[in-house]
């Protein structure tokens, strides 16, 4: 008998191809984000550094006060980018000084007390391993908890990329660092002081073209020479070392360096490998930090609020 042939040609289902392909591709796409994710565990507990040899000089916990306000904060913002544009920035320390998170700043004041006795100057610098560390709420903490203690303090916000620290200090951005390694600003021009922290502060000022660039010249080593003259204690918050390799220039004038890493976020390797790289420029890398730590009922430990966090890439 003859074959039977079907009197049009047979279509394929666009339509329902297209659904199937979406919904498949979405299935793919989240299995391989919480494949990666369950691959890559950040640190949940100081010994998992400690076993490294790298040495932890202090925890700081999640603030649930600040996460409460950073939340809202959140709402009535449109990206990511524009909350550190926005100047209504909490400030842990001076808003909320009895929170959990800025007692442990105190213990790690304690700490830095005895592991700065016998360094070449009382500078201090601190990075990050990686973006949303918290090494700007670290350092900016720290100033004003040292400020207390009738010491005299100066920030420096180094991170001529993405620092915000104008912005979390409520002061001008106008004239900062940048300007002043650029030659068009001098000290007295670039010098702040914080009321609030009681603390003196150089914003990053305008975003330079040459970071890195900037960072090396001589008038850097000036200025930190000086600072360690005229202040009891110099904090400089540098961009996180896995980003770019700012940090390793800083890092060679200061006696005394630390790194954030947060909870569940940063691996254990991100922090010896960021340590590993100061070391090899020369940096006196001391230990690190762990930010933003939650311990719940079960002991399990987890990572805490993005607090000022972003990712990195060059800012306005």
């Amino acid at each position: 008998d003859p074959a039977v042939t079907q009197p049009q040609p047979v279509k394929p289902k666009k339509a329902l191809n297209v659904v199937l392909g979406f919904i498949l591709g979405l299935f793919i796409s989240v299995g391989a984000v919480l494949a990666r994710a369950m691959l890559r565990r950040g640190v949940e507990a100081p010994e998992q550094l400690e076993e490294h040899g790298i040495s932890v000089y202090a925890t700081i916990p999640m603030s649930e006060w600040l996460d409460k306000r950073t939340r809202l904060r959140k709402k009535n913002l449109f990206s990511n980018q524009q909350r550190h544009r926005t100047k209504n920035i909490p400030f842990l320390a001076v808003d909320n000084p009895a929170d959990s998170a800025v007692e442990a700043v105190r213990a790690l004041r304690t700490s830095l007390h005895f592991a700065m006795m016998e360094t070449e100057n009382n500078i201090l610098m601190i990075t990050g391993a990686t973006p949303d560390s918290g090494k700007t709420f670290v350092s900016s903490t720290l100033a004003a908890v040292i400020a207390q203690s009738d010491q005299k303090v100066l920030f420096i916000d180094a991170d001529l990329r993405r620092g915000y620290s104008h912005n979390l200090f409520t002061v001008s951005n106008e004239h900062g660092l940048s300007e002043y390694l650029a030659g068009k600003d001098e000290l007295n021009k670039v010098i702040q002081h914080f009321g609030k922290g009681g603390f003196d502060v150089i914003t990053r000022g305008q975003v330079p073209p040459n970071p890195s660039e900037l960072l090396m010249r001589d008038r850097m080593r000036q200025l930190l020479e000086w600072a360690n003259d005229h202040y009891d204690l110099v904090i400089v918050d540098t961009p996180p070392m896995l980003a770019v390799s700012d940090a390793a220039v800083v890092g060679r004038s200061v006696g005394t360096s630390l790194l954030v890493a947060r909870f569940g976020l940063n691996t254990a390797k991100e922090v010896s490998l960021s340590m590993q790289r100061l070391e090899q420029a020369g940096v006196n890398i001391k230990g690190a930090i762990l930010n933003g730590v939650i311990k719940r009922a079960s002991t399990a430990y987890s990572y805490g609020y993005n607090y000022y966090g972003y990712s990195y890439s060059e800012k306005e």
